[in-house]
């Protein structure tokens, strides 16, 4: 059975005889809140933190389908080189192919640099193995398994900003994100990360 709250009808509840067991509540007949036994839609829902103080990439997995759009949170995020940091998105796995996107790194009005990647959202120009970056990145859906991507991340140890915007079309429904770095093969070595993510 179904449930359905300030329905667009007179009695403002209808019940649905089907299996899915989804509460949804609506306004005016407009959907606001669902409770299936997916997960709760329309809610904010935060991952788990995860200390980036070792390894060369973090993972994000067991995404939900539903998911419409993902926050990426650094807190104090360093690593012990000099490669940049990537963020990448998959459907089942990593996808490493066909984003489009451009980065741009500034530490004074005058001392600016571009990077482009197409393996990732690659934000440029990191400062090195004395960066400490915070800030954060967010990924919203068009639709179709298309992802456009926009962030912000400053580093405090280089006094630098990193900006990044740009687009994927995935094979299939986004279920994981990864932060890494553009060689692969730095290793994080202090801060946490995060990821909130709605419906």
């Amino acid at each position: 059975m179904s449930v359905t709250i300030n329905a667009s009808t007179s009695s403002g509840l209808v019940q649905s005889a089907d299996t899915s067991g989804t509460v949804e509540i609506q306004s005016n007949g407009t959907t606001k809140f669902t409770v299936a036994s997916t997960g709760a839609y329309g809610q904010i829902t935060s991952g788990t933190a995860v200390a980036s103080t070792s390894g060369t990439s973090i993972d994000f997995t067991s995404i939900p389908s539903w998911v419409k759009r993902i926050t990426v949170i650094f807190n104090g995020v360093s690593t012990n080189g000099s490669s940049n940091i990537l963020l990448q998105i998959g459907s089942g796995s990593i996808q490493t192919t066909g984003y489009a996107g451009c980065s741009i790194s500034s530490s004074t009005a005058s001392a600016v640099a571009f990077a482009n990647g197409t393996s990732g959202f690659n934000y440029g120009s990191n400062g090195g193995a004395s960066s400490v970056i915070g800030g954060q990145a967010i990924f919203s859906t068009l639709g179709s398994n298309i992802w456009s991507q926009s962030g912000s991340l400053g580093d405090s140890g280089n006094t630098r900003l990193y900006l990044n915007g740009g687009s994927v079309t995935l094979s299939g429904a986004l279920d994981r994100v990864r932060i890494t770095t553009v060689n692969g093969t730095d290793t994080f070595d202090a801060g946490s990360i995060n990821i909130l993510y709605e419906g």
